[in-house]
């Protein structure tokens, strides 16, 4: 599939497999989104996602469902993927905003940039943990948007986190 966004860089063999595996599993596959391209450095992602008899609703757009559950995993994973095993990424909390009806393929794009990432570590660093949130756009290739999707993710250093989920296991 051709991609909408101007994307430099290159996949990695790496990437490319990831990429084949998560298309294939069952849960994402059955969202009818497709991940089409994810960076060698895991800082660029886009995914698609095509109006078919799998994503199509009872009105002929796609799914609202659709639109939500094919982007759900993706910045979390390429954050798991970036940030290395010192880390903890988990999805907090999700909206959506429909701007018009789905009628033909749509995509988002993932950029992780360095701001991003230097500010993740730095309050991690200095706080243990911290959340953010994202704002990201399903596109046609005019770049007209047809849904916002905001996701806020939280990080947290790996011995915070797991000291914190022992304290709590042990109030219980």
């Amino acid at each position: 599939m051709k991609l909408f966004y101007n994307i430099t860089e290159k996949e990695s063999f790496k990437t490319r497999i990831f990429r084949f595996i998560m298309n294939l599993y069952p849960v994402y596959r059955g969202t009818g989104g497709r991940i089409v391209f994810i960076s060698s450095d895991w800082k660029n992602t886009v995914v698609a996602l095509r109006l078919n008899w799998r994503t199509r609703n009872y009105v002929g757009t796609i799914f609202g469902g659709s639109l939500y559950a094919a982007a759900d995993p993706i910045l979390m994973l390429q954050l798991i993927r970036i940030l290395g095993k010192d880390y903890v990424v988990w999805d907090k909390a999700a909206a959506i905003r429909f701007r018009r009806p789905g009628t033909k393929t749509l995509q988002m794009h993932f950029n992780i940039n360095e701001d991003l990432l230097e500010k993740i570590k730095s309050m991690v660093a200095s706080d243990a943990e911290f959340e953010f949130t994202e704002n990201l756009q399903w596109k046609d290739k005019e770049g007209k948007v047809y849904a916002e999707l905001e996701k806020t993710i939280y990080v947290a250093d790996r011995q915070h986190y797991l000291e914190k989920r022992a304290a709590k296991s042990i109030k219980k």
